[in-house]
C-alpha cells in the first residue's frame, strides 16, 4: 500500500460523467483499504452538544478543554486551537453573550456565516478545493419548491438576526443560492458510533457523485475528510460516494435522493432491485399477508418512522420507547424481524435505551440489528461497524467479556478499512480491549 501521507488528488481528475455532469475518475489503480485522498474542511461547525467534549477547532475528543474566556461556550484543545478558530469564533462569541438563552440559530445557519466569512477573509482558492471550489457548486436553485424556498428564508432571517455585527452580507438572491449549495453540498461529521459532531463543507469531496454501490467511503479525522476505496478501483473509473443510508429499499432511497439532491439512482442496484425482496422480508405463515396488506403495511412503517422522527422532538424518552414498541408489535405481524423496517424502530429502541441507560434493553436490540444489517448493508458499512462497536461496550459493560472481546474484533477489523489502521479510533477501541 502507498504512503498516506502522499495521498493527494494526484491519482485522481475531474472529468464530465455522462448524465451525471462533472465526477471524479482513477487514473491508476486503488486497493480496499487505500486512501485516494483528504480534504481539509473548508470551514466546519460544531453541533452545541459536544462543547466541552470536543475541541471547537479541531473537534479532537478529549478532557480538560480549556474554554473561552469570553462566552465560556466553546472549548479549545490549547491557545493554538483557540487562535485558529478565532476568526470563525468571534462571529458567536459576543452574539452568545448578548442572547443567552435565546442563541439558537440551526447548524447550517451558523454554517453559512462561517462560509461568508471565509469568502471574505480567503477569495483565493484554498487548500480544500483543489479540484472543485465552493463558488463551483451545483444549487439546484430551480428545482426548489415554495416549502424549500420558504426555509432558506428562514434560514436568511436568522443569519441577519443573529450574526448582523460581524458579518457584510451579499444581497438576497446570492444568499438563497448559497443557503441551498449548503443544503446540497454540506456534510455531517461522525464520530466512531455515528453520533452527530457537526457540520462542515469539503469541496473535493462534494465532487463525487452518488451510487447505491459505491466504491469509495468517506470518513472523518477531526476536521479532515478521508476518501478510501472499499473496492478495488481500476484506472478510468468514476469515484462514486453514498449520499445516503443505504439500508432502505430502492423506491426509499430514490425518494430521499430525489427530496435532498433533486436526481434519482440509475446505479446497478437501482435497476435491478435485486436487495429489495430481502430488505422487505414478509413472515412465512400458513396464511399468506396479501399484497394489499403488505403495501398497508409499508405505507404504515412510513409513515410511523416519519412519526417518530418529528416525535424525538418533544416526546419523553418511555413515549418514544412505547412508539418504537406499538409499531414493531404491528408490524411484527406482517413483516420479519430481518425487514428494514422493523430494522429502523429497533435501532430508534435501542437509542432510547442507550440514552436511558438500559444497557440489557439496548443489548437485546442490538442483538437481532446486527445479523440482518451485515446482510443488507455493502462490505465495510459504517452502519455496521459502529453497531459491532456499540455491542462490543454493552457486552464490556455488563461483564460479558468473551462477546465483548468478539464484538469489538469485528468493529476494529471493517474501520481498519474504512477508517485506516492508524486512525485515533482503533487506538482508542484497542485500548478498550487492553483495559479490560
Amino acid at each position: 500500500m502507498r504512503s498516506e501521507a502522499a495521498a493527494q488528488p494526484g491519482g485522481l481528475e475531474r472529468f464530465v460523467s455522462a448524465g451525471k455532469g462533472r465526477g471524479l475518475r482513477a487514473r491508476r489503480r486503488y486497493a480496499v483499504g487505500e486512501l485516494l485522498f483528504s480534504c481539509p474542511a473548508y470551514t466546519a461547525v460544531l453541533t452545541v452538544s459536544e462543547r466541552g467534549s470536543h475541541c471547537d477547532g479541531c473537534f479532537a475528543r478529549k478532557e480538560g478543554l480549556s474554554k473561552c474566556g469570553r462566552c465560556k461556550q466553546a472549548f479549545y484543545c490549547n491557545v493554538e486551537c483557540q487562535k485558529e478558530d478565532w476568526p470563525m469564533h468571534k462571529l458567536e462569541c459576543s452574539a452568545m453573550c448578548a442572547f443567552g438563552q435565546n442563541w439558537n440559530p440551526s447548524e447550517t445557519v451558523r454554517l453559512t456565516a462561517r462560509i461568508l466569512a471565509k469568502q471574505r477573509t480567503h477569495p483565493e482558492r484554498t487548500q480544500s478545493e483543489k479540484l472543485l471550489a465552493v463558488k463551483e457548486f451545483e444549487s439546484h436553485l430551480d428545482k426548489l419548491d415554495n416549502e424549500k424556498r420558504e426555509l432558506i428564508q428562514n434560514d436568511i432571517a436568522a443569519l441577519h438576526h443573529f450574526y448582523s455585527k460581524h458579518l457584510e452580507y451579499p444581497d438576497n438572491a446570492a444568499l438563497v443560492v448559497l443557503f441551498a449549495q449548503v443544503n446540497c453540498n454540506g456534510f455531517t461529521i461522525e464520530d466512531e458510533e455515528l453520533s452527530h459532531l457537526g457540520s462542515a463543507i469539503f469541496p473535493d469531496v462534494a465532487l463525487m457523485n452518488h451510487s447505491c454501490c459505491p466504491n469509495v467511503i468517506v470518513t472523518y479525522k477531526g476536521t479532515l475528510a478521508e476518501v478510501r476505496a472499499v473496492k478495488e478501483i481500476e484506472p478510468g473509473e468514476e469515484v462514486f460516494t453514498s449520499y445516503i443510508d443505504l439500508l432502505y429499499p430502492t423506491e426509499d432511497r430514490n425518494d430521499r435522493l430525489r427530496d435532498s439532491y433533486f436526481f434519482s439512482c440509475d446505479c446497478r442496484e437501482c435497476i435491478t432491485k435485486e436487495k429489495d425482496k430481502e430488505k422487505l422480508e414478509i413472515r412465512k405463515l400458513s396464511d399468506p399477508p396479501s399484497a394489499e396488506t403488505v403495501r398497508d403495511m409499508i405505507k404504515y412503517a412510513r409513515n410511523v418512522i416519519e412519526e417518530f422522527r418529528r416525535a424525538k422532538h418533544y416526546k419523553s424518552p418511555s413515549e418514544l420507547l412505547e412508539i418504537c414498541e406499538l409499531s414493531l408489535d404491528k408490524m411484527g405481524a406482517v413483516f420479519e424481524d430481518s425487514n428494514v423496517y422493523m430494522l429502523h424502530m429497533m435501532y430508534q429502541a435501542m437509542g432510547v435505551c442507550l440514552y436511558v441507560q438500559d444497557w440489557e434493553g439496548a443489548l437485546r436490540y442490538g442483538q437481532k440489528i446486527i445479523r440482518p444489517y451485515s446482510k443488507h448493508y455493502p462490505s465495510y458499512s459504517l452502519n455496521v461497524a459502529s453497531m459491532w462497536l456499540k455491542l462490543g461496550r454493552l457486552y464490556m459493560a455488563l461483564e460479558n467479556r468473551t462477546a465483548g472481546v468478539k464484538a469489538l474484533k469485528r468493529a476494529i477489523a471493517i474501520m481498519e478499512v474504512a477508517h485506516g489502521k492508524d486512525h485515533p479510533y482503533i487506538s482508542e477501541i484497542k485500548k478498550e480491549l487492553e483495559d479490560h
